[in-house]
């Protein structure tokens, strides 16, 4: 599943398919359909860390995890079971704290870890708002990320100003109705 989601944002983003869209829908349907899969595995088999499914396992589960955002409650409900799998070791530390800063990105609350970044209004990818910038980076060394500026500046190198959405009214309406329609806000 972490293959084809790979392989399905690279041919978009080849094309530039990806970037006139808040999200895809063909983007969204695979993630869908990967969330769909991995709640029946956790159903069957609770959370499919290290000791079930290896490290490779492992970090596709969290993957296809994180990029279920049309399913609110499968991230909710999944996020205390990612959170214990990491303390016992069957899950990276990190890998918490990103699904942590995505719920609160999608319910429009100020992340933690600044694990999440979106267009500010200046055009450029920026960390989502932060709950306690003054401790970010002490959060982010207690689950073994590594600075955020330095997080910036790879993010931003890595971001054509051609992506940037011509329209960021536009495009914030799109994500809210988005988000309001799979059940965020």
């Amino acid at each position: 599943m972490e293959a084809e989601d790979r392989d399905l944002h690279t041919e978009l983003s080849q094309t530039g398919e990806i970037f006139r869209y808040s999200y895809h829908p063909r983007l969204a349907a695979l993630h869908l359909e990967h969330g769909q899969r991995l709640e029946q595995l956790i159903e069957t088999h609770g959370w499919p860390g290290r000791s079930i499914a290896g490290e490779d396992g492992a970090h596709a589960a969290w993957f296809v995890l994180q990029h279920a955002i049309g399913l609110p409650a499968l991230q909710r409900r999944a996020l205390p079971l990612l959170r214990d799998a990491a303390a016992r070791g069957d899950a990276s530390r990190p890998a918490p704290a990103y699904l942590e800063d995505r719920i609160a990105f999608n319910e429009r609350r100020p992340q933690r870890y600044g694990t999440q970044f979106d267009w500010d209004a200046n055009g450029e990818m920026s960390p989502w708002t932060l709950a306690e910038p003054e401790r970010v980076e002490e959060l982010r060394a207690s689950v073994g990320l590594g600075s955020l500026e330095e997080r910036v500046a790879q993010i931003r190198s890595g971001t054509l100003p051609e992506h940037r959405p011509p329209d960021l009214a536009r495009y914030r309406a799109e994500q809210a109705a988005w988000a309001r329609s799979v059940g965020w806000l």
